[in-house]
């Protein structure tokens, strides 16, 4: 939080008592300002409530209010300039704390490394100030400081999340990745070190089993972000590290049981990085922010081969490319590229950039007129339909002093309106670089889990109350199978506590898509009306969270249709699917096209408008006949392939089947859109 404190404050004399090493020890205070000569006490084991990475010592504080009110914690003091401190706030007893606030980063003073957060607290609540040792050990004063009392909402049933915090056992020196490993779309946990995963899949009826899998060296390991997802379509999802000063990308074999690591010689300095197929040829391609210089991609040859690239999606020269995220914020059924931009002192470098996918392999940078060229510095968005329109809306983060999130809804038009004043976000007082969007009480809008632990809940009419009792920024799965999305922060898992909403989660397969089905649009229609999500690997600023399509319905007891419709073009329906469960779809799978006859040939662009390529995968024989079909079953057109090129401008927009017949009789289909 960045906001300057009130001058008396500065008139405080610093009290040289000596912090405790441990809960149980805490020293007593109540407002004033405290000396810590050193951090020398017990590490500290009850998660992390800001930013990330555990830390060797800790000293405890322990201050109980009087009366209800409004406190700020902070080190952001003259005497303190130059230092680098991080804090933690738990509520609770020693053995069953859970975190009520914290920082790291957010002092306005010196190189901005200082810390401070205001929250409110309840009367005869004993709250736990932590300092630990991530970045400083000795010698800096902070700041208790009682202030105006601004009570929370009234809890109201559903709208309020609460977890409950549970150690695991994870190794690796990233721990930051929930997503299914082994193939059963429940999602599992990865500990990722240079030689081997520690991976704990979990089990169907409950908790998890460990296991260490081996990998060759990764010259580059997640320092930055990490994602997932089946490059070479074996049924095994694959990981991209982001360095850094490189790129890794971590390959499953074909049972799952091991890896291969793959790092490019390119100097990188990665940001968030996404797997997306960018040029919708049914193969999954990779998107890299790039902080200093033009962004980077890897193109999927069809082969499980990365071919690397550099511009045309985000080319500003000095980089400040942070919070790569691929939307479909036109609906045009296309994958267009956000990006939150950051570089102090340079307002061009720091100018969010909105790309739109021209369908042909290129994009377009309409920041500007979209109303989304936002000059604050961001590190991450949180996108998704917050009214239940059909159309992506978006809340732009904050992670600097001197800037606000940015909520702003989706016109329709391909503009975006500020709605932020009354919603809430113009009062959060919290930055940082985690923002992402998702379902946390299953009421059927979608929340967003911002900076330090903080959920703010969507009240369905463009406001959001904040909730309190949330855990700290981490990877977002469903980690006990109950539908209800739990967070997983270094080794503790939050789990959702949930409460008596309906759900429904969708798993896809995708056959003429990328297995994961990454890019395809989810909508789920019932008495709510519809609601949608994007496939996609990559959200937020680091963490790589579930590839599943989580809905909650709130108190609806029937779901009337889903539909997915898929990058390539195919739709598929299913009617009234059971609440509470978990649906998987296979593509085509409602339209009678069978996997085996889909895996025979791509067909890309997928929607097209002129002329589209036909790849061919496991072809024995020469294609002597190609047809088109109306969703009728009308022939027409019978079509010439020219260099496996085929001209479709001659017909109608729609839905269209091609079957090619080879030398040896068989024939073959594929499902297309001429748009």
């Amino acid at each position: 939080m960045k906001k300057k404190l009130p001058l008396i404050i500065l008139a405080f004399s610093a009290f040289f008592a000596q912090a405790q090493d441990n809960c149980q020890s805490a020293l007593t205070i109540t407002a004033g300002r405290y000396r810590v000569d050193q951090i020398n006490g017990s590490a500290n084991t009850y998660g992390i409530c800001a930013g990330n990475g555990t830390a060797p010592n800790s000293e405890w504080y322990k201050y109980t209010p009087t009366t209800s009110t409004s406190v700020t914690v902070t080190t952001d003091l003259l005497v303190n300039i130059g230092g680098d401190t991080r804090f933690h706030i738990y509520r609770g007893t020693c053995g069953a704390l859970t975190c009520a606030g914290g920082d790291d980063d957010s002092g306005n003073l010196g190189n901005g490394y200082l810390s401070a957060h205001t929250f409110n607290v309840t009367a005869g609540t004993t709250y736990y100030i932590v300092f630990d040792n991530k970045w400083q050990s000795t010698g800096f004063d902070f700041v208790l400081a009682e202030g105006p009392y601004t009570p929370e909402q009234p809890e109201v049933p559903g709208q309020i999340v609460r977890f409950n915090a549970q150690s695991i056992t994870l190794i690796g020196s990233y721990k930051n990745c929930v997503v299914d490993m082994n193939g059963d779309y429940l999602d599992d946990i990865v500990g990722i070190s240079s030689t081997n995963l520690n991976i704990l899949y979990q089990n169907a009826a409950g908790g998890f089993t460990s296991a260490t899998v081996p990998t060759t060296n990764a010259t580059f390991m997640p320092s930055w972000s990490v994602t997932a997802g089946d490059f070479d379509k074996n049924g095994y999802n694959d990981l991209l590290f982001g360095a850094g000063n490189g790129v890794t990308f971590l390959k499953a074999n074909s049972t799952g049981t091991a890896y291969t690591a793959i790092s490019g010689p390119q100097s990188i300095f990665s940001q968030r990085s996404n797997f997306v197929d960018i040029n919708n040829d049914g193969h999954l391609d990779a998107f890299v922010c790039h902080d200093v210089n033009p962004n980077v991609y890897y193109l999927n040859d069809g082969n499980g081969n990365l071919i690397f690239h550099q511009g045309g999606m985000g080319d500003y020269p000095n980089g400040g490319n942070y919070g790569s995220i691929f939307v479909d914020y036109d609906n045009d059924g296309d994958q267009d590229l956000f990006i939150a931009k950051c570089r102090g002192g340079n307002p061009a470098a720091s100018t969010d950039e909105l790309h739109r996918n021209n369908g042909n392999g290129t994009f377009t940078n309409v920041a500007a007129e979209a109303g989304l060229a936002d000059p604050d510095q961001s590190w991450s968005s949180a996108f998704g339909d917050f009214d239940n329109d059909g159309y992506m809306d978006v809340l732009i983060g904050s992670n600097a002093g001197g800037t606000a999130q940015k909520l702003m809804r989706n016109n329709k038009n391909g503009t975006f309106t500020n709605v932020t004043a009354g919603s809430g976000f113009d009062t959060y007082n919290n930055m940082g670089r985690e923002y992402i969007a998702r379902d946390f009480n299953n009421d059927g809008f979608i929340d967003v889990y911002g900076p330090g632990g903080i959920i703010m809940i969507n009240n369905g009419d463009w406001t959001f109350t904040k909730s309190g009792g949330a855990p700290p920024n981490g990877s977002i799965g469903d980690l006990n199978n109950d539908g209800f999305l739990d967070v997983q922060s270094e080794n503790t898992i939050y789990l959702n506590q949930g409460n008596d909403n309906n759900w429904i989660t969708i798993n896809l397969k995708g056959v003429q898509s990328n297995g994961n089905g990454i890019g395809a649009r989810v909508e789920l229609y019932g008495e709510w009306g519809k609601q949608i999500r994007d496939v996609r690997s990559g959200e937020g600023f680091e963490f790589a969270n579930t590839l599943n399509t989580h809905f909650g319905i709130g108190t609806a007891t029937a779901i009337e249709k889903v539909i997915i419709k898929w990058p390539s073009g195919l739709i598929d329906v299913i009617s009234n699917p059971t609440k509470n469960s978990r649906l998987l779809v296979t593509e085509g799978s409602t339209l009678g096209v069978t996997e085996a006859s889909s895996a025979m040939f791509v067909i890309y662009p997928n929607p097209a408008s002129n002329q589209i390529r036909i790849q061919l995968n496991e072809m024995k024989y020469d294609i002597t006949d190609a047809k088109i079909y109306d969703y009728n079953g009308r022939m027409v057109s019978d079509v010439k392939i020219k260099d496996n090129t085929i001209d479709i401008q001659s017909l109608s927009v729609g839905n269209y089947m091609m079957v090619l017949q080879n030398s040896n009789g068989e024939k073959f289909s594929q499902k297309f859109v001429k748009k």
